[in-house]
């Protein structure tokens, strides 16, 4: 792939159809903290603290391996091991500007940075201390980018519901929408793992504080789990949420409730939920008239940044310059930015149209 300057090593190349899709005006809003990082931020970040990391890590093959071999456990084992490279405030720091530098490469005009400040408390002395970090960071990088960086502080499926409620907290007192606050809250890891309801009171404590809420589902399970998803935690914008295709009668109620789906082909693929890109429903999505946002996901593990996503639904699932700027409004105005910026950025989506 083509290097488009910053820290990005797995940068995207831009397909010769259509205009640069590096320069549409678009928002980031499903990026994850440890897997923003490229593979040259990982081994600074490894080497600063002696550490070795596995040859699957740093040979650009990740998580590209045969369909058989794909799955969530070779993901989540490859994601524990970058994560313990993270260490200290000056590695928080650095994760957050090289994510911000890379989305400024990208056309972003805003990331919504996805992490769950319990993983990096235990070497900068807490939780607290660890959101106060990376939002300071949000606001330093977002003044020297020019990308807007909000956080969305996320709870993990494999802790106790209860350390969600506290996390909802702490993310209650840092609730804005401009770069350097806390945007949205919301639940990640394996959708195998919890039984959704329990999560409930943990995005009520955050939407009373007035954050929406953005949990992962849909994506490893299906229709049935989403069904829940949405009943118990009322989503803003559903993280992957691909699996409604299987039940229109489900999609058709996310659609009518207004629920944007943060799509991720290439996790979807290198997780082995899809085995070919083109197996992806897209289309459905949008045959449906759901709210679509592209987002990269994991960069480090699916190789794979965000305007790769919108590659894909080019040269796989054939949308034209016209149908690949809405999918950049539809992320745009799903954003929790300011209705002054949106109208700002859409504006430039289509003067990118307009050529």
């Amino acid at each position: 792939m083509a290097d488009t300057g910053g820290s990005t090593a797995n940068a995207p190349s831009q397909p010769a159809l259509g205009r640069n899709l590096l320069t549409l005006p678009k928002a980031h809003l499903h990026l994850h903290f440890t897997g923003s990082m490229s593979i040259p931020t990982l081994i600074e970040l490894a080497e600063r603290r002696g550490m070795e990391l596995p040859v699957e890590l740093v040979d650009g093959v990740a998580l590209d391996v045969p369909y058989n071999k794909r799955g969530w456990n070779r993901f989540q084992h490859l994601y524990d091991v970058a994560r313990a490279a993270v260490k200290g405030e000056e590695a928080l720091r650095t994760v957050v500007s090289r994510a911000a530098e890379d989305d400024a490469a990208e056309g972003s005009r805003r990331l919504e940075l996805q992490v769950d400040p319990t993983s990096y408390a235990s070497s900068v002395g807490g939780i607290q201390e660890a959101l106060e970090i990376i939002c300071d960071q949000a606001k330093i990088a977002a003044e020297a980018t020019g990308v807007q960086v909000g956080i969305v502080v996320a709870a993990s499926r494999i802790r106790h519901p209860l350390d969600a409620r506290t996390l909802a907290r702490f993310a209650a007192r840092r609730a804005g929408h401009g770069s350097g606050e806390v945007c949205a809250f919301g639940l990640n890891n394996n959708e195998r793992d919890g039984r959704t309801p329990e999560w409930e009171g943990a995005f009520r404590i955050a939407r009373n504080a007035g954050l929406p809420g953005v949990p992962h589902g849909g994506e490893l399970r299906g229709p049935e789990h989403l069904e829940e998803v949405v009943e118990f935690l009322a989503p803003t914008r559903i993280g992957h949420g691909v699996r409604a295709a299987e039940d229109p009668d489900l999609l058709g109620r996310m659609v009518e409730k207004g629920i944007t789906f943060e799509v991720c082909p290439a996790s979807n693929v290198h997780l082995g939920v899809y085995r070919e890109a083109e197996d992806v429903p897209l289309g459905t999505l949008l045959n449906a008239g759901a709210s679509v946002a592209l987002g990269a996901d994991d960069p480090l593990l699916f190789l794979s940044r965000l305007a790769d996503q919108y590659a894909t639904a080019r040269m796989v699932h054939g949308l034209d310059d016209a149908a690949l700027a809405g999918l950049a409004r539809d992320s745009i105005n799903a954003s929790f930015a300011s209705d002054e910026d949106k109208r700002r950025w859409v504006s430039e989506v289509d003067d990118w149209v307009a050529g």
